[in-house]
């Protein structure tokens, strides 16, 4: 658990494949969101004051949103906050889309989205204060992969590199999965650690991931 003065981040680990999901906590309003309902609902029931606020989804592969009915069902007032095209796959009333740089206040914390495919379509990423929510865009050590359908490599691309590593260098990414030999870390420590963040251009990067699926067993 992360717990700052204005904030706390409490995480937790299971689901389908290692799956990361995060309860952040407004410590003055006392306001609540989950990001990712991967895991069940009683990981964090008893560290929910009441109910939630928001329900911020990544992306929809069914990992993501494996226990959002549960959320939905135990916090009907909950918005729920995604990218316009996951509407047709949520299907709930209480679906607000959230489209590429527009924020979101809950208590005294602002959250800023931003869209970011190449794993998926309707991949988002969340900001708030210095900590970064990445979903399956970036893990620890490396980027999301582009081999399902949906996927795309120069869209990935230029989430990660025009996007997300043009952000202050000491910003902390929380991921959607734990894949890495930490749970988060920094950009700027992401970048030195990761041959997939230190691609020259396009076409290195493309490279790069290339040699990467084909090394996969190698442990990269």
């Amino acid at each position: 658990m992360i717990l700052v003065k204005e904030y706390s981040i409490r995480s937790a680990k299971g689901g389908y494949d290692d799956n990361f999901s995060y309860l952040v906590t407004c410590s003055e309003s006392g306001q609540q969101c989950i990001i990712d309902p991967a895991l069940p609902y009683d990981n964090f029931k008893s560290f929910i004051n009441g109910a939630l606020s928001a329900i911020i989804i990544t992306h929809t592969h069914g990992d993501h949103i494996a226990h959002l009915k549960d959320y939905i069902r135990t916090n009907p007032k909950a918005v729920i906050l995604s990218h316009p095209m996951s509407k047709s796959i949520i299907q709930s009333k209480n679906n607000q889309a959230v489209y590429h740089l527009e924020e979101f206040k809950m208590g005294q914390l602002m959250f800023q989205f931003i869209h970011t495919p190449g794993h998926y379509t309707d991949s988002i990423c969340a900001t708030m204060k210095n900590i970064l929510f990445t979903g399956d865009t970036l893990f620890v050590g490396r980027t999301g992969r582009v081999l399902s359908p949906g996927s795309n490599i120069n869209d990935l691309y230029d989430s990660v590199y025009n996007q997300l590593l043009k952000m202050n260098p000491d910003t902390i990414i929380y991921p959607g999965h734990d894949y890495g030999n930490q749970p988060s870390i920094s950009l700027k420590e992401n970048i030195s650690i990761s041959p997939l963040l230190q691609a020259e251009s396009e076409q290195d990067f493309i490279h790069r991931m290339d040699q990467y699926e084909k090394n996969r067993s190698n442990g990269w």
